[in-house]
Protein backbone atom coordinates (compact mmCIF):
# COMPACT_ATOMS: atom_id res chain seq x y z
CA UNK A 1 0.00 0.00 0.00
CA UNK A 2 1.39 3.38 -1.04
CA UNK A 3 1.37 6.31 1.37
CA UNK A 4 -0.59 9.34 0.27
CA UNK A 5 1.36 12.58 0.49
CA UNK A 6 -0.72 15.31 2.11
CA UNK A 7 -0.21 18.91 1.17
CA UNK A 8 0.42 21.23 4.09
CA UNK A 9 -2.41 23.64 4.72
CA UNK A 10 -1.20 27.03 5.89
CA UNK A 11 -3.08 29.60 7.96
CA UNK A 12 -2.87 33.33 8.58
CA UNK A 13 -0.60 32.56 11.55
CA UNK A 14 1.95 31.23 9.03
CA UNK A 15 1.74 34.49 7.06
CA UNK A 16 2.35 36.53 10.23
CA UNK A 17 5.30 34.28 11.10
CA UNK A 18 7.15 35.12 7.86
CA UNK A 19 10.31 37.25 8.16
CA UNK A 20 9.63 40.99 7.83
CA UNK A 21 11.18 41.25 4.37
CA UNK A 22 8.97 38.48 2.91
CA UNK A 23 5.54 39.26 1.52
CA UNK A 24 3.06 36.56 0.66
CA UNK A 25 -0.62 35.91 0.21
CA UNK A 26 -2.67 32.94 1.32
CA UNK A 27 -5.41 31.39 -0.78
CA UNK A 28 -7.25 28.28 0.27
CA UNK A 29 -4.43 27.40 2.67
CA UNK A 30 -1.62 27.74 0.09
CA UNK A 31 1.09 30.38 0.41
CA UNK A 32 2.02 32.46 -2.66
CA UNK A 33 5.17 34.55 -2.28
CA UNK A 34 5.30 37.99 -3.89
CA UNK A 35 8.23 39.62 -5.66
CA UNK A 36 9.07 43.24 -4.79
CA UNK A 37 7.10 45.66 -7.01
CA UNK A 38 8.77 47.55 -9.86
CA UNK A 39 8.96 51.33 -10.18
CA UNK A 40 6.20 51.30 -12.83
CA UNK A 41 4.03 49.18 -10.57
CA UNK A 42 4.50 51.54 -7.63
CA UNK A 43 3.90 54.61 -9.78
CA UNK A 44 0.58 53.16 -10.96
CA UNK A 45 -0.48 52.24 -7.42
CA UNK A 46 0.41 55.73 -6.18
CA UNK A 47 -1.43 57.59 -8.96
CA UNK A 48 -4.51 55.35 -8.81
CA UNK A 49 -4.68 55.67 -5.02
CA UNK A 50 -4.37 59.45 -5.32
CA UNK A 51 -7.09 59.71 -8.01
CA UNK A 52 -9.53 57.51 -6.11
CA UNK A 53 -8.90 59.20 -2.74
CA UNK A 54 -9.32 62.66 -4.32
CA UNK A 55 -12.62 61.60 -5.91
CA UNK A 56 -13.96 60.13 -2.66
CA UNK A 57 -12.90 63.20 -0.65
CA UNK A 58 -14.30 65.70 -3.15
CA UNK A 59 -17.67 63.91 -3.09
CA UNK A 60 -17.75 63.41 0.69
CA UNK A 61 -17.88 59.68 0.09
CA UNK A 62 -18.12 57.02 2.74
CA UNK A 63 -15.63 54.67 1.08
CA UNK A 64 -11.94 54.46 1.94
CA UNK A 65 -9.05 53.53 -0.33
CA UNK A 66 -6.09 51.51 0.92
CA UNK A 67 -2.92 50.79 -1.09
CA UNK A 68 -0.83 47.67 -0.48
CA UNK A 69 0.34 46.43 1.85
CA UNK A 70 -3.12 46.27 3.41
CA UNK A 71 -4.50 42.99 4.73
CA UNK A 72 -7.75 41.65 3.32
CA UNK A 73 -9.17 38.61 5.08
CA UNK A 74 -11.35 37.67 2.12
CA UNK A 75 -13.53 34.88 3.39
CA UNK A 76 -13.38 35.72 7.09
CA UNK A 77 -11.48 32.48 7.69
CA UNK A 78 -7.90 31.49 8.56
CA UNK A 79 -7.03 30.23 5.06
CA UNK A 80 -7.39 33.34 2.85
CA UNK A 81 -5.30 36.49 3.19
CA UNK A 82 -4.52 38.82 0.29
CA UNK A 83 -2.88 42.21 -0.14
CA UNK A 84 -4.47 43.77 -3.24
CA UNK A 85 -2.59 46.66 -4.80
CA UNK A 86 -5.62 48.85 -4.12
CA UNK A 87 -8.68 48.10 -2.01
CA UNK A 88 -11.73 50.36 -1.85
CA UNK A 89 -14.03 49.58 1.06
CA UNK A 90 -17.40 51.26 1.52
CA UNK A 91 -18.61 49.43 4.64
CA UNK A 92 -16.57 50.79 7.56
CA UNK A 93 -17.71 47.93 9.81
CA UNK A 94 -15.45 45.61 7.75
CA UNK A 95 -12.30 47.59 8.64
CA UNK A 96 -10.23 47.50 11.81
CA UNK A 97 -6.56 48.02 12.66
CA UNK A 98 -5.62 44.62 11.19
CA UNK A 99 -7.29 45.21 7.80
CA UNK A 100 -10.51 44.39 5.97
CA UNK A 101 -12.62 41.44 7.10
CA UNK A 102 -14.66 40.37 4.09
CA UNK A 103 -14.74 41.50 0.48
CA UNK A 104 -13.75 45.05 -0.49
CA UNK A 105 -16.13 46.77 -2.90
CA UNK A 106 -13.44 47.40 -5.52
CA UNK A 107 -10.02 45.82 -5.97
CA UNK A 108 -7.29 46.82 -8.40
CA UNK A 109 -4.31 44.58 -9.14
CA UNK A 110 -1.32 45.77 -11.18
CA UNK A 111 0.06 42.88 -13.23
CA UNK A 112 3.75 42.08 -13.02
CA UNK A 113 5.51 39.28 -14.92
CA UNK A 114 5.49 37.05 -11.83
CA UNK A 115 1.82 37.75 -10.89
CA UNK A 116 0.18 37.36 -14.31
CA UNK A 117 -1.45 33.96 -13.75
CA UNK A 118 -2.45 34.88 -10.21
CA UNK A 119 -4.11 38.20 -11.19
CA UNK A 120 -5.86 36.97 -14.35
CA UNK A 121 -7.11 33.63 -13.04
CA UNK A 122 -6.70 32.75 -9.37
CA UNK A 123 -7.62 36.15 -7.93
CA UNK A 124 -10.35 36.72 -10.50
CA UNK A 125 -12.14 33.61 -9.23
CA UNK A 126 -11.40 34.33 -5.54
CA UNK A 127 -12.57 37.94 -5.70
CA UNK A 128 -15.73 37.06 -7.62
CA UNK A 129 -16.71 34.24 -5.26
CA UNK A 130 -15.91 36.36 -2.16
CA UNK A 131 -18.35 39.10 -3.19
CA UNK A 132 -16.07 41.85 -4.54
CA UNK A 133 -18.28 44.19 -6.60
CA UNK A 134 -15.62 45.37 -9.07
CA UNK A 135 -12.16 44.08 -10.00
CA UNK A 136 -9.68 45.78 -12.30
CA UNK A 137 -6.63 44.08 -13.73
CA UNK A 138 -4.19 46.79 -14.86
CA UNK A 139 -1.55 45.41 -17.20
CA UNK A 140 1.26 47.92 -17.87
CA UNK A 141 2.99 45.65 -20.42
CA UNK A 142 -0.18 45.47 -22.54
CA UNK A 143 -1.26 49.02 -21.59
CA UNK A 144 -4.73 47.76 -20.86
CA UNK A 145 -7.29 47.54 -18.09
CA UNK A 146 -9.75 44.69 -17.74
CA UNK A 147 -12.69 45.90 -15.67
CA UNK A 148 -14.88 43.17 -14.18
CA UNK A 149 -18.17 44.44 -12.77
CA UNK A 150 -19.40 41.35 -11.00
CA UNK A 151 -22.77 42.81 -9.96
CA UNK A 152 -23.65 43.46 -13.59
CA UNK A 153 -21.82 40.34 -14.78
CA UNK A 154 -19.81 42.33 -17.32
CA UNK A 155 -16.18 42.59 -18.34
CA UNK A 156 -14.80 45.36 -20.49
CA UNK A 157 -11.30 45.92 -21.84
CA UNK A 158 -9.83 49.40 -22.09
CA UNK A 159 -6.54 50.62 -23.51
CA UNK A 160 -4.52 53.17 -21.56
CA UNK A 161 -5.66 55.64 -24.25
CA UNK A 162 -9.26 55.57 -22.94
CA UNK A 163 -10.94 56.80 -19.78
CA UNK A 164 -11.96 53.81 -17.66
CA UNK A 165 -15.35 54.28 -15.98
CA UNK A 166 -15.66 53.15 -12.38
CA UNK A 167 -18.67 50.90 -11.90
CA UNK A 168 -19.19 51.55 -8.19
CA UNK A 169 -19.17 55.36 -8.74
CA UNK A 170 -21.41 56.71 -11.46
CA UNK A 171 -19.77 59.60 -13.28
CA UNK A 172 -16.21 58.76 -12.14
CA UNK A 173 -13.60 57.54 -14.59
CA UNK A 174 -9.83 57.29 -14.52
CA UNK A 175 -7.69 58.69 -17.32
CA UNK A 176 -4.65 56.43 -17.71
CA UNK A 177 -3.03 58.86 -20.16
CA UNK A 178 -2.09 60.98 -17.14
Amino acid sequence: MEAIKREKIYTIDDIYALPDAERAELMDGQIYYMDPPSRTHQRLVSKLNQNIANYIDSHNGDCEVFPAPFAVFLNKDDFNYVEPDISVICDSSKVDEKGCHGAPDWIIEIVSPSSKHMDYYTKLFKYHSAGVREYWIVDPAKEQVMAYRFEKETMEEYSFEKDVPVGIYEGFSIDFRK
